[in-house]
């Protein structure tokens, strides 16, 4: 079955390049709404998305250089802006690196070398989507197999480095226990001020989101639960999202 699947990804990735091809050259015209790139988490320092794809050379230094394996390229198959790169939270998550290697490997601008630290980055913000199946607020534990999960990511990377190895270990202390993932795996220096576990009315706890949320996604990609209930909404800054729902 998974051969299947994969085959059947393949012939759409390569049969709509070649539909592409054959629209390009009789001459059609996309129109802008077409070509316009989605709602992408982008990686540290991304500037204003439409200056962004203008100065973004699809170069992958960025990738490159990122010791999680966070940043992947958007090819035809994940939609527009094809060859930029963006990080998909489900999978792995951006750690907020102390040096935030991706901007300065970034040559061309896309990636702002202002952004020097974890406390510059602002890609968006996190937000409980689906408190009703929060384990925290169920006080439902962590389920066994959670790391097992978590660790197949680690199992699709060849060029595996320690501080991803020290990642899934501090997954592996949470099975069976009361969960507070999101706000504990917060890679930020001052976690706190991001995010925080609260007395919630039904007897467990709740993640609550404050302004030093940095959008990284890390709460996203830990969240135990099938579909996750905190995600990070892409270029969002916590006044605009927070202030709507006063």
């Amino acid at each position: 079955m998974a051969t299947v699947q994969t085959d059947r990804r393949e012939f759409v990735k390569y049969s709509t390049l070649g539909i592409l091809g054959l629209a390009l050259g009789g001459g059609i015209i996309f129109s802008p709404y077409t070509l316009r790139a989605e709602n992408r988490l982008r990686p540290p320092g991304a500037v204003d998305e439409k200056k962004f794809l203008a100065l973004c050379i699809k170069c992958g230094q960025c990738l490159q250089v990122c010791p999680y394996h966070s940043i992947k390229l958007t090819d035809m198959v994940k939609g527009h802006g094809i060859g930029t790169p963006y990080i998909d939270a489900n999978e792995r998550a951006c750690y907020a690196c102390s040096a935030v290697p991706c901007v300065l490997a970034c040559p061309s601008g896309a990636l702002d070398h202002h952004c020097e630290k974890p406390e510059d980055i602002h890609m968006g913000i996190a937000v409980l989507e689906f408190p009703d199946t929060c384990l925290a607020i169920t006080n439902t534990p962590v389920p066994a197999g959670y790391t097992d999960r978590m660790s197949k990511f680690n199992d699709s990377v060849t060029n595996l480095n320690k501080l991803e190895v020290d990642l899934l270990e501090k997954f592996s202390k949470y099975e069976g226990k009361q969960c507070t993932l999101c706000a504990d795996m917060c890679p930020i220096p001052n976690p706190i001020s991001a995010i925080a576990m609260v007395a919630n009315e039904g007897g467990g706890n709740r993640p609550e989101i404050y302004d030093g949320c940095i959008g990284c996604g890390a709460c996203q990609e830990v969240c135990p639960t099938k579909v996750p209930s905190i995600v990070v909404k892409p270029r969002v800054t916590y006044k605009e999202y927070y202030a709507s729902k006063n």
